[in-house]
């Protein structure tokens, strides 16, 4: 095996596109070298760069192709084509079984020539999402102007050359050079391997590993802020965008002037983050803390007292705004703002935000009613609920809406039940986003997330493929989420056909209460697949159209993967679906088979001691279904599992008498109404 090395070195790439671009380049590398077997594989990204190491074989074997192409009969056209395709002549086909097939034999093909073919083809067309041109007008693009091209198998330049015959495409050609740190070591150096690579870089300033960067920058901001008697509030994704702005990281810390300390901490985060890329802190009581966390990238002389001076510099002014809008809208109650919502768009075809929360307040009241709740102040977080969009805070953080309508409710002495699912409406944001669970703040969440989902299905606006625009799956798993963690019991279907009748006449008629019913139940089956549950049982149990109480479904769910993990619950679901597939095969021939069994017709003990023990168990697990006490239906239809057992090995269905046959036949049929009364058995995998 041979190791290969690839550095793309550019002007700085976004942050956010580098781990997928890293990514895009072991997939498409990998993909076009899979005849060289590569392993060992390893990617590299810092702003200026992105780079692959992985070994591969030396060679491609000599092989043979066949392959079937057109029909002898088919158009001149259709032939030339396929010859073209395979760059192939007519005497390399033969015919076989009325189509011309390609036999074709290749020679053994080097590693370096291949690479120098295919590797091109692969920069011309890398997938970034956004990409750019520059100097002589080629039409080669990449994220931003790439400077070098290192591609070395075992050491050596493989001549790579991007031009076309049309483009030279800026000139780029492969060869064996890399830069250091920008500011700190911006010497050029020669690459002999990886290995050699990723030291000399350390050397000159850059942490070519993103793990390892990333981890020295966690480890010395914590260091760095317990010295301090302070902590780091968690941000996962501030630190891997923090990662890929730096090459060489060095924590500081700043402090934050004592009067912006009373603004609401979630502003001071969002601003801090989305503005300057710094991390919040607190105190060990939780409270935040005066002061803030950056990474530079590059070491300071005077131990960062410049560096940290224009930070907190910066930071005043960004606060003094924050301020400013936090005085002003204070000024306004939210219920003299909500007039202000005739003039901000929901959508185009939805019309405003102000006839929106008309409709919230109205779900807000039925669901107040369903989970007997108080209707008043259900209905008034509903009305109040997006009035902080017309805000100079949500204006310059669109991040903290709902958040702001929190705080601002509360200094217009709003109840703090409203207030907090103010506050809380828009959770869960995402999957690591907690639940509302207060009563009122869970009303306030399902409202909005219902009438979403119901408005923008009666615009046609359903989600297709990967495209969403308007998260209509995060919203349908926010329904999810808020009605499993809590409990909450109502019937779905007619919460949908409530808030369908709320909307305008045009559209109630353009609304499909099936279609959001299904949704619904196809994020919940995503989402028991994603936890590992079994979601055959869910369509088992309730298939779309009886889909209504999500509750008692999963109860039922959760009861049957648990007697199913069982060797009696394994042996019953074989027996169950064997005797299923009997009544299904010979109802073809002359059924249905249906209808009372005739106990006079029963010769065989364990017949009769079949049906008796169905006639007991059909009644429990009526009983039992109705209270919904799963598990014990589970037993009562377990308790057939001996006498099935014994049924199968003993007695013969298809008997010659032609009444014995029918009526057996009707003992099967009540085992399937026995299992109907729980779940489609045919349905659950084994």
């Amino acid at each position: 095996m041979s190791e290969l090395f690839i550095e793309l070195f550019s002007e700085e790439i976004p942050a956010r596109m580098q781990r997928q671009a890293t990514e895009n380049l072991q997939r498409l590398l990998c993909d076009a070298l899979a005849n060289l077997s590569p392993t060992n594989i390893k990617t590299f990204s810092t702003l200026r760069r992105i780079a692959i190491r992985l070994d591969i074989q030396n060679t491609i074997p000599a092989q043979e192709v066949q392959e079937r192409g057109p029909r002898t009969t088919a158009p001149e056209k259709a032939l030339e084509g396929f010859l073209r395709k395979h760059q192939a002549q007519q005497s390399d086909l033969i015919e076989e079984n009325g189509f011309w097939v390609l036999q074709k034999k290749i020679a053994e093909v080097s590693a370096t020539d291949f690479i120098a073919q295919i590797f091109p083809q692969i920069l011309w067309k890398f997938p970034w999402p956004k990409s750019q041109r520059w100097g002589n007008g080629s039409q080669f693009t990449w994220v931003r102007p790439l400077h070098y091209i290192t591609c070395l198998l075992d050491g050596k330049i493989i001549p790579l050359d991007l031009a076309t015959a049309n483009d030279d495409a800026h000139g780029l050609v492969c060869n064996n050079k890399s830069e250091g740190h920008r500011f700190l070591a911006p010497q050029t150096f020669e690459i002999k391997n990886a290995e050699q690579w990723e030291k000399t870089l350390l050397s000159q300033f850059v942490i070519a590993d993103v793990v390892k960067r990333r981890e020295k920058i966690l480890d010395e901001l914590t260091e760095l802020t317990q010295k301090a008697n302070l902590q780091l509030v968690p941000d996962e994704v501030l630190l891997n965008e923090v990662t890929g702005l730096v090459e060489w990281p060095v924590p500081l810390l700043g402090k934050i002037d004592e009067i912006f300390m009373d603004l609401p901490s979630e502003v001071m985060q969002v601003s801090m983050r989305v503005n300057q890329r710094y991390f919040a802190l607190k105190n060990k009581d939780g409270s935040p803390a005066n002061a803030f966390a950056f990474v530079a990238n590059i070491t300071p002389d005077d131990e960062g007292k410049l560096i940290i001076a224009g930070n907190e510099r910066v930071l005043r002014a960004r606060f003094a705004d924050a301020r400013y809008f936090w005085d002003q809208d204070r000024k306004t109650s939210l219920e003299q703002r909500n007039q202000q919502l005739q003039n901000v768009i929901f959508h185009a075809k939805l019309g405003s935000q102000h006839e929106r929360i008309q409709r919230l307040e109205r779900l807000a009241g039925y669901l107040a009613q369903q989970l007997k709740q108080d209707e008043k102040l259900a209905k008034r977080a509903a009305l109040l609920s997006k009035a902080d969009l017309t805000t100079g805070m949500v204006g310059e953080f669109p991040e903290v809406q709902g958040i702001m309508g929190g705080y601002y409710a509360k200094h217009d002495k709003e109840a703090a039940e409203v207030a907090l699912a103010i506050s809380e409406h828009y959770k869960p944001a995402g999957p690591s986003d907690s639940v509302p669970t207060a009563p009122i703040s869970i009303i306030a969440a399902l409202s909005d997330k219902i009438d979403l989902l119901t408005a923008f299905f009666a615009i046609g606006e359903k989600p297709s493929g990967s495209g969403d625009p308007y998260a209509l799956r995060r919203a349908a798993l926010g329904i999810i989420r808020i009605i499993r963690e809590n409990q909450l019991r109502f019937n779905i279907k007619l919460l949908f056909e409530f808030a369908i009748a709320g909307l305008p006449q045009a559209l109630r008629a353009s609304s499909d209460l099936n279609a959001l019913v299904e949704f619904i139940y196809e994020r919940l089956y995503v989402q028991l697949r994603s936890e590992g549950s079994r979601y055959d049982i869910l369509s088992a149990v309730a298939p779309t159209k009886q889909f209504t109480d999500l509750v008692e479904l999963l109860k039922k769910v959760e009861a049957i993967t648990s007697f199913l993990e069982t060797t009696d619950g394994k042996d019953l679901l074989a027996a169950v679906k064997r005797a299923s597939n009997i009544l299904r095969i010979e109802d073809k021939k002359d059924g249905p088979h249906q209808g009372k069994v005739d106990t006079a017709l029963l010769a065989q003990d364990e017949e009769k001691k079949l049906s008796a023990t169905l006639s007991k168990a059909i009644e429990q697990i009526s009983v039992t279904i109705e209270q919904e006490q799963f598990s014990e239906a589970m037993n009562s239809i377990a308790t057939l599992k001996n006498s099935l057992d014994l049924f199968f090995e003993n007695v013969t269905i298809n008997d010659g008498n032609p009444a014995i046959r029918s009526n057996r036949l009707k003992l099967l049929s009540q085992i399937d109404q026995a299992a109907s009364l729980i779940a489609d058995f045919n349905q659950i995998e084994k």
